[in-house]
């Protein structure tokens, strides 16, 4: 069984129910389907060779769902483009993996440029070349059936490259099964759920799509995703839930007149793709309730290797914890040595089973490196208590040796983050004679409040003690990040450097 086999599942079973809708549009299951097939007999039409690459540049919109289901029923591997990024980097990633057929709409079509040999548009941009037309003409047909095996490639996502280059990560069949079905279970999926798309689906959200199509859910779409629209959405469309950036929570959290009235139907505010200070977390569930519930994956192992449901992340002893591993993957902490480590001992978050990438586009040595006897190296530390849940701290590579001491940033950031005045912070290290690196805080105060860096410093000193303080802070009006709500250390750092 393949990934889009359960959305075709759920259309027989829910025909007339709604799949996706707009401001523009509501399709229902039946009508999905058949465009899908239809665009699905297209794209094999193009391009018969099974397991070619289709790349896909657009909003977030209901042609783009439609598109990434008919990559998906043709039998092609999905390479999404980000249409907040930007030229340069959708032309190194249409180099890199060479799709012969790419989709955009209107902005994704400035990005992408003419470099492909086929080159669709959603809406009436080029009529000529226009999906509408295509799924016209093969109104009716249905695609050649799947026969690649589970451990083919579904998609080929490059990573966020906050720290050196992207690398194009193969997801295989198995990976995108594994996360339907946790995603299912773990959240308790329902037709009668309302996903309100929020952050683009060429990232994290894309975990969900099929889940919530599985389940005859409906995916809401919204025109723009500024916190009024996002707040109107759950307010008058019956939102039950949605995966944000810590980020975009806050500034709906901020926006004026804003009430837990406003979400009647939330049930499931999944936050993920940053880390979010314990302190935050206590803010964010007070204001909305029990309702809150996070993951922690990567692109190479995607979305949910561990989960903390709502029931789970107000129980005291799972603070600062992103939950207990989920089916068919195996999680352990390893050490130096490629020892697997006792629990509450620090090491490497190591990872296997169905959900791990098949390796890294056309870098066999770099793939070698991470997936090491099974086991995905994910560069993170962490630990697992008695009870299974995992806690993380850092990156390896963000780790703090100051004085012969190991200081973790999140930790650091949990303690700033509680000062009453701190909206954001950002804890990393810096070459120092003395020290051999120094902590050092960047931070973006509250609207209206201010603060020298000294009593700041005082209050983590309380907190943490001295080793753990930063040696200096650095106060931003905002913190760089990236297209997807990431905080960029290194911009950050480089903006300190310029100052």
């Amino acid at each position: 069984m393949y990934p889009i086999d359960f959305f075709y599942r759920a259309a027989k079973l829910h025909p007339e129910r709604f799949a996706l809708q707009s401001s523009q549009a509501i399709i229902t299951y039946r009508e999905l389907a058949k465009r899908v097939e239809s665009l699905a007999t297209a794209l094999q039409s193009l391009d018969p060779t099974p397991q070619s690459r289709v790349g896909i540049c657009a909003a977030n919109t209901t042609d783009h769902a439609m598109g990434i289901l008919a990559a998906m029923a043709a039998g092609k591997i999905w390479v999404p483009l980000n249409a907040r990024s930007t030229r340069p980097e959708i032309e190194r990633i249409l180099s890199a993996t060479e799709p012969s057929i790419v989709i955009t709409d209107e902005s994704g079509a400035v990005l992408v440029g003419d470099s492909t040999r086929h080159h669709l548009h959603f809406g009436d941009t080029d009529p000529a070349a226009g999906v509408n037309k295509l799924i016209a003409q093969y109104t009716g047909k249905t695609p050649l059936p799947i026969t690649s095996g589970e451990d083919a490639i579904q998609a080929i996502k490059f990573t966020g490259g906050t720290t050196g280059a992207p690398k194009g990560v193969m997801q295989p069949y198995r990976a995108w099964t594994a996360g339907i079905i946790n995603q299912i279970s773990g959240w308790q999926i329902t037709a009668d759920d309302c996903y309100v798309v929020t952050a683009p689906v060429t990232h994290g959200t894309s975990t969900y799509i099929m889940p919530l199509l599985a389940q005859g859910a409906r995916l809401l779409f919204l025109d723009k995703t500024d916190p009024g629209s996002i707040i109107a959405a759950f307010r008058d469309q019956g939102g039950t839930m949605s995966f944000m950036p810590p980020t975009l929570i806050y500034m709906v959290m901020a926006y004026p007149g804003v009430m837990r009235s406003d979400f009647p139907k939330l049930r499931s505010l999944i936050y993920g793709g940053a880390p979010m200070p314990a302190e935050k977390v206590e803010q964010v569930r007070e204001f909305f309730g029990p309702v809150v519930g996070t993951t922690y994956g990567q692109t190479e192992a995607p979305q949910i290797v561990t989960m903390m449901r709502p029931s789970e992340l107000g129980d005291p002893l799972n603070k600062g914890s992103v939950g207990r591993c989920t089916w068919l993957t195996d999680l352990g902490i390893m050490a130096t040595d490629g020892s697997l480590l006792p629990t509450n001992e620090i090491g490497e978050v190591v990872v296997r089973g169905d959900l791990v990438m098949k390796g890294y586009w056309r870098l066999p040595e770099k793939t070698a490196e991470t997936i090491v006897d099974g086991w995905l190296h994910t560069g993170d530390v962490g630990l697992v208590d008695e009870r299974g849940y995992l806690f993380l701290k850092d990156r390896i590579r963000d780790v703090i040796i100051t004085g012969g001491f190991n200081v973790y940033p999140t930790d650091v950031e949990n303690a700033l983050s509680q000062h009453p005045s701190v909206y954001e912070c950002s804890v990393f290290g810096v070459p120092d004679d003395k020290w051999g690196e120094a902590v050092q805080a960047a931070v973006h105060l509250r609207p209206g409040f201010s603060e020298d860096p000294e009593s700041l410093m005082a209050y983590v000193k309380n907190a943490l003690g001295s080793v753990q303080t930063p040696k200096h802070i650095h106060f931003f009006d905002q913190l760089p990040k990236s297209s997807v709500g990431k905080v960029l250390k290194t911009a950050i750092k480089e903006q300190i450097q310029k100052r």
